[in-house]
């Protein structure tokens, strides 16, 4: 009978032997005050009453956001908005130790870590100028995660990412920035319109110079050709009439006949294709004949010509 009023002394020693840690954590038990173990997820046994959970820590991934005023060099006040995201290294007992014992409470360790990003920001940002500090946004985070990761290692912890999700200035520096990109938009769009319109013009000037320059050439051809075929059909005439001049004198015939038949072939000409232009010929007899006695000295002159040539 007595051993009966033992069983829930043994249940009640029993159940607050037991101990579940959570996926994702570890805990930290302490005896006396001292480090004794490190729990990991599952179910475990502890010694009642005498070995104390002391923290639970949690090794997934924490992020934290960090809204803070930086001053350029130039004494621009800066603002930002970033993203740390940080873990446990790992779940080892020399760093889970660290984790647990290294600060007195998460709020301590926050405000280490918050205080220690600002501070290399702002010293990076204390060296630039406003104007530098848009273009540097890499720049920036690079040289604070140097900074930043061999501290978490120190307090057992691992920095995954920094980013610099915002950069603002006071109000007044962002609209003189605008208006100074405005500015700078509106030269440039001066600039690119005066050069597109020199190149119009220029363009336009070669153009038509290539124009004239062809036109001139053509014409000159043209003339050329006009030149070579009036040669030749005044040297085929010449040498037409000098044939049937030959043989009308050895045949002893009158070459003047040959005049009277090229007149006669020029009026006819003239009248076919005149297309209504006036030509005033005297078509007396009187004017005939004086203009057969000018065909007939003009040919005698080419006859007497062409006799000396041919002598020498």
């Amino acid at each position: 009978m007595d051993s009966i009023y033992y069983i829930p002394i043994v249940i009640v020693l029993i159940f607050l032997s037991l101990v579940t840690v959570q996926q994702g954590t570890v805990a930290i038990t302490t005896i006396f005050g001292k480090y004794n173990r490190t729990l990991y997820p599952g179910l475990s046994f502890r010694i009642p009453f005498i070995e104390q959970i002391f923290k639970r820590i949690s090794v997934q991934n924490r992020a934290v956001e960090l809204n803070f005023q930086a001053v350029t060099v130039d004494q621009a006040n800066v603002h930002f908005t970033s993203l740390l995201l940080f873990s446990v290294m790992d779940n080892a007992e020399e760093t889970v130790k660290k984790v647990a014992f290294r600060f007195v409470g998460d709020r301590d360790f926050m405000a280490s870590l918050t205080r220690t990003v600002e501070g290399s920001i702002r010293s990076f940002v204390a060296t630039k100028k406003q104007q530098e500090v848009l273009l540097l946004r890499r720049e920036i985070t690079d040289a604070v995660k140097v900074n930043i990761d061999h501290m978490l290692e120190d307090w057992g912890f691992h920095l995954i990412d920094l980013q610099i999700n915002d950069i603002t200035f006071d109000e007044e520096v962002m609209r003189s920035m605008s208006k100074i990109v405005a500015a700078n938009n509106l030269k440039a769009a001066a600039e690119n319109e005066g050069q597109a319109l020199l190149i119009t013009k220029t363009k336009a000037a070669e153009a038509e110079g290539n124009a004239i320059k062809i036109s001139a050439e053509a014409e000159r051809e043209a003339a050329r050709m006009r030149g070579q075929a009036v040669a030749l059909f005044r040297e085929e005439v010449a040498r037409g009439m000098s044939q049937a001049a030959k043989e009308m004198h050895t045949a002893n015939l009158d070459t003047s006949v040959i005049l009277f038949s090229m007149w006669t072939e020029a009026i006819k000409n003239f009248t076919e294709h005149g297309k209504g232009n006036v030509i005033f010929l005297d078509g007396s007899v009187d004017g005939m004949q004086k203009t057969m006695k000018e065909l007939m000295a003009l040919n005698q002159m080419d006859f007497s010509e062409q006799k000396r040539g041919g002598n020498k």
